[in-house]
């Protein structure tokens, strides 16, 4: 089968969870997996560790990976404020350095404010991902960026995979500057692709694509603050390339003209889905919440949303798609 993983920051610790319940099963076989952001790290690890030591070899490095991201944000002012920790709240919207990074974009941008451009990912990612065996490894890796200049995304493989791929595909334009690759500058895959479903669909044998889904689609009632607002916007937006590929998968699968190849390979397309109620209760600030606690409990909510898909769903992988995918196409008939 094949993995889609969103971007999402922190939250990407909840595909850690997935990733993590699935890889328990060795006789699950990954064909390939497309990443963006967040989801493209979880997937530059999982292929190098499968790479250099099978499943239990991509689990330890994931977890080596999350903590890494964890202690260097451990002596970061942006933290969640007394009142937040005393009731249990996630949020950093009480923050005042996070206040002050949120009213500092709108005044500065990254070029004034990091200038050399640094992000500590960098040495995490050298560290943890073997560059050598993911470049030439037989699981398929793509990885989603998009090109400041056009708008596009572009996907890259296996052999083009580099560091600075990975943190072009998780380039948030507010926060580091645009990373250029042969020339060419790249902000955050999410806003072409979150992730892409199009290589899964015309470059992989499999015709199940198992969705692992950490910004909500769905969020019920009306936004009526500014901060419900921008957290709703922020779904929206990144949830709108995927939504549209949805979109196209639900109408093909009706109606896939038979001299058109292409089309066929988008209607076959089997599409799974592994998500959690529970990431509704945080907002978009949790994104940056590294907190150690923080991460472990979206980690173990991934892995209970994992466990309960494969009891659910195990039998319909080959046979048939358990994502009602004509939520995506309501105006089709």
């Amino acid at each position: 089968m094949n993995l889609a993983l969103q971007g999402g920051g922190s939250h990407g610790a909840f595909t850690w969870g997935v990733l993590d319940r699935l890889l328990e099963d060795e006789e699950i076989v990954v064909e390939a997996i497309s990443g963006t952001s967040a989801g493209a790290m979880n997937a530059a690890v999982v292929t190098s560790g499968i790479a250099k030591g099978g499943h239990r070899g991509a689990r330890e490095d994931l977890e080596v990976f999350w903590q890494a991201v964890s202690e260097a944000a451990r002596y970061s002012p942006l933290q969640r404020s007394p009142m937040d920790i005393l009731f249990g709240n996630w949020s950093l919207e009480n923050s005042p350095m996070y206040k002050w990074l949120d009213m500092s974009a709108k005044m500065f941008s990254p070029y004034d404010l990091n200038p050399a451009g640094d992000n500590p990912l960098a040495e995490i990612l050298k560290d943890v991902v073997d560059f050598k065996a993911l470049n030439q490894s037989p699981a398929k890796l793509f990885i989603t960026a998009t090109n400041v200049e056009t708008g596009q995304g572009r996907v890259f493989r296996n052999p083009d995979i580099t560091v600075d791929v990975l943190l072009a595909s998780a380039c948030l334009p507010t926060i580091y500057k645009a990373v250029e690759i042969d020339g060419v500058p790249y902000w955050d895959g999410g806003y072409s692709g979150n992730p892409s479903l199009g290589p899964l669909v015309r470059e992989c044998g499999s015709d199940d694509t198992v969705l692992v889904q950490i910004n909500p689609v769905k969020r019920p009632g009306i936004p009526k603050t500014s901060h419900e607002i921008a957290n709703r916007l922020n779904e929206v937006s990144f949830n709108s390339s995927l939504m549209k590929e949805l979109r196209m998968i639900s109408i093909l699968r009706h109606g896939a003209p038979e001299h058109a190849c292409e089309a066929q390979k988008w209607g076959a397309m089997r599409m799974h889905c592994i998500a959690s109620e529970a990431m509704l209760e945080f907002d978009h600030s949790t994104k940056m919440n590294a907190q150690w606690d923080f991460m472990t409990m979206l980690r173990d909510t991934g892995r209970e949303a994992a466990s309960a898909f494969l009891k659910k769903h195990r039998r319909d992988i080959g046979v048939r798609p358990s994502l009602d995918l004509d939520q995506f196409a309501p105006d089709y008939e």
